[in-house]
């Protein structure tokens, strides 16, 4: 790894509930990717804390469970504070590779002014029928309200611009859950700043711990959410034209 200043003010942040099985395997790869990792345990009843506290990260930790919108807000507030250019943030579950980091700082540093966004939408041979369903949904919807097309609304792996975050933060949002990753591409439309997809790999063990995305309660309450900005908006069909364009993917081929 050879980081160059800018991605050294790049913070990665990484929620953890309960990952003591995965979260010291994550860490590591991302350690030997990125510089500056920030760990933030959510509350953890099992030593997910404890498997990490000897590498050269930052570990903050939450007294209680809050769920995943604040355990990341908990990171990036920590990030910004730090003087974050923008922020990483990927799963301790091991969904997300580290070795697909380099690839989004890539498309960061060629759109810095994009919201970068790792799909797994293209591998569906990989996707359990139900989760690439609901993905699907829920890329409609969140690609309505935002006015944009999207590749993937419910990839966690990400790369935030600091002015995107420092944005949503002043507007003193609350969104809790999953429904926070969901809200700020919406946000972020409204904003002007666009997604930019970056292909990873899809990776779903069946062996892992269960998912705390509940496919149908979140996608509802993702619904929610969409809808009832939508609806101050008067549904805007403009921006329903809008997303269904095909979605930009980085690096960019001969179809986008």
């Amino acid at each position: 790894m050879n980081p160059t200043d800018e991605t050294d003010s790049i913070a990665l942040v990484i929620p953890a509930y309960d990952e003591a099985a995965s979260l010291r395997q994550v860490a590591s790869a991302a350690l030997a990717q990125h510089r500056w990792v920030i760990v933030v345990d959510d509350g953890s009843t099992d030593t997910t804390a404890q498997c990490v506290a000897d590498l050269p990260l930052t570990l903050l930790r939450q007294p209680r469970n809050q769920g995943k919108a604040q355990a990341l807000w908990h990171g990036m507030e920590h990030a910004l504070q730090h003087g974050a250019t923008a922020v990483i943030t990927m799963d301790a579950d091991g969904q997300h590779r580290a070795e697909d980091i380099p690839g989004l700082l890539e498309a960061w540093q060629a759109h810095p002014d994009h919201l970068i966004i790792g799909s797994r939408l293209h591998d569906r041979s990989q996707f359990p029928a139900s989760r690439y369903l609901a993905n699907r949904f829920a890329n409609f919807w969140v690609a309505w309200a935002a006015g944009y097309p999207i590749s993937d609304s419910q990839s966690g792996f990400r790369i935030y611009p600091a002015t995107l975050l420092r944005a949503y933060l002043a507007a003193r949002r609350t969104t809790l859950g999953f429904v926070f990753e969901s809200e700020i591409i919406i946000e972020a439309g409204r904003r002007g700043c666009a997604t930019l997809a970056v292909p990873i790999p899809a990776i779903y063990n069946a062996c892992a711990r269960k998912s705390h995305f509940r496919p149908v309660l979140d996608i509802l309450r993702i619904t929610r959410m969409v809808a009832l900005k939508l609806l101050q908006r008067g549904l805007c069909p403009a921006c329903l034209w809008r997303s269904l364009r095909a979605p930009p993917i980085y690096p960019p081929t001969g179809n986008n």
